[in-house]
């Protein structure tokens, strides 16, 4: 069992950039752009605010503050927010405008890497759902901008 979740804290994160990949691909030109562009604003805006937030708020990781040996080694360093589900969720969350589908096996993905690096013991689920919800509102202010531009 614990093979499953050290798989799916290190290794199952390069599933999204395909699904993501495969979803873009099938897109034709126009939406194409259209995600660029929203990625575009979208990304920088998610890093920035992970990395605002993580300086107003510590979080030890859990082996850390517990004193055990994680299963996947890892820096005891501040965990909030998880880089991992941060840049996930911030793929997640910007195809959710496009495509309901392919976000569900995106969000699907998000929820496995998230409940496996809490399993490994190198994340508590604030450190998960902090990530999600900072990626969530970055896209959804990118989104609500756009909207109001395309109004004016």
């Amino acid at each position: 069992m614990d093979t499953l979740f050290i798989f799916g804290a290190e290794k199952l994160f390069l599933l999204s950039p395909l699904v993501a990949a495969y979803f873009f691909y099938k897109l034709d030109k126009v939406k194409q752009k259209e995600v660029l562009i929203f990625a575009f604003f979208s990304l920088p805006l998610t890093f920035i605010l992970g990395m605002i937030l993580r300086e107003f708020y510590f979080n030890p990781r859990p082996f850390v503050v517990n004193g055990f040996e994680p299963l996947i080694h890892h820096a005891p360093d501040n965990g909030f927010p998880s880089d991992h589900v941060l840049l996930l969720a911030a793929i997640a969350s910007i195809v959710i405008f496009f495509s309901k589908k392919y976000a569900i096996a995106l969000w699907i993905i998000v929820g496995l890497i998230g409940i496996s690096r809490m399993y490994a013991g190198v994340h508590h689920s604030i450190d998960i759902l902090g990530s999600i919800l900072i990626a969530l509102l970055s896209t959804s202010v990118v989104y609500a901008v756009s909207c109001w531009k395309k109004m004016i």
